[in-house]
């Protein structure tokens, strides 16, 4: 069964075009009701100067904001899914894979490469939520998994910054097992004393949150980003109570000790600088 196939990859995204930054010349924000000037919203990196409220970026927009400039090479750029179980429910899978590619400007829900990160050389993968909500299908896991074999052969650390949904059950077992798969892909880069930077932004949820996401060396995340496995409705639904006021938010988990550091993203660059120069890790 071919699970995935190899297809020409798409011209790059600009990242000034997509994404959940509008076009428009004026933007609300979602949070305080400010009225901000979008080009100044591009340059404050997608982040409210009134709240300091934190956008969704697609892929596309976060590279440049974390790997130096033009150092991002692709990898895999042309797997895309398949439908192995020919699933319908409401639409056919294929169908919903083809509007996710419209309306999205990318073919997958992960974009993987080798970056630079201020010099270092590092592997990178970095979700795209705008892609059926950044769910985890065969594709996003065999992606992950060959970055993360990569950076065992060439002893590069790997940065993964996750957006998703969790796994994509359209793909039903093939999308569950992408978990096992990228863990152990990263339990071996563990074993081979190479670190792994795990960015938790905002949402990252279901079994990537239940998995790679949350196994990071160091775990950093944006402020205010929703990080769980269930949302807050089902838990409260399923225990029958009234949940903190916070909970699954970055700031509750970083007090309950669950993640290392809470990053501005305008300082996450030269975050992950200064951790990987702290790290020692032989060639």
């Amino acid at each position: 069964m071919a699970w995935f196939r190899r297809e020409k990859a798409p011209k790059p995204e600009n990242p000034a075009d997509r994404g959940q930054i509008p076009s428009d010349v004026w933007t609300k924000c979602p949070h305080c009701a400010e009225i901000l000037y979008t080009k100044e919203l591009r340059r404050n990196f997608g982040v409210c100067s009134s709240c300091n409220y934190h956008f969704r970026l697609t892929a596309s927009q976060r590279i440049p904001l974390i790997s130096d400039r033009h150092s991002f090479e692709e990898m895999d750029a042309g797997l895309r899914s398949t439908d192995p179980l020919n699933f319908k429910d409401s639409k056919r899978y294929r169908d919903r894979l083809k509007k996710a590619e419209k309306s999205s400007g990318s073919i997958e829900a992960v974009l993987t490469g080798k970056a630079r990160v201020m010099g270092i050389p590092v592997m990178l993968g970095v979700f795209n939520f705008s892609f059926m909500g950044g769910s985890m299908g065969s594709v996003v896991g065999e992606k992950l998994t060959r970055l993360v074999e990569a950076a065992e052969r060439l002893r590069r650390p790997v940065i993964i910054v996750s957006a998703s949904g969790g796994a994509r059950m359209q793909e039903g077992i093939f999308s569950l097992m992408q978990m096992a798969k990228v863990s152990a892909a990263l339990a071996r880069l563990g074993e081979a004393g190479i670190p792994y930077i795990s960015v938790l932004t905002d949402p990252t949820t279901g079994g990537v949150a239940a998995s790679f996401a949350m196994q990071g060396d160091v775990i950093l995340a944006e402020p205010k980003a929703l990080i769980g496995f269930a949302g807050p409705r089902v838990i409260e639904q399923t225990i029958k109570q009234k949940l903190p006021e916070g909970f699954q938010r970055a700031e509750f988990l970083l007090e309950h000790g669950m993640i290392d550091r809470i990053v501005p993203r305008a300082d996450l660059k030269k975050e992950i600088h200064t951790i990987l120069t702290n790290f020692r890790f032989g060639s």
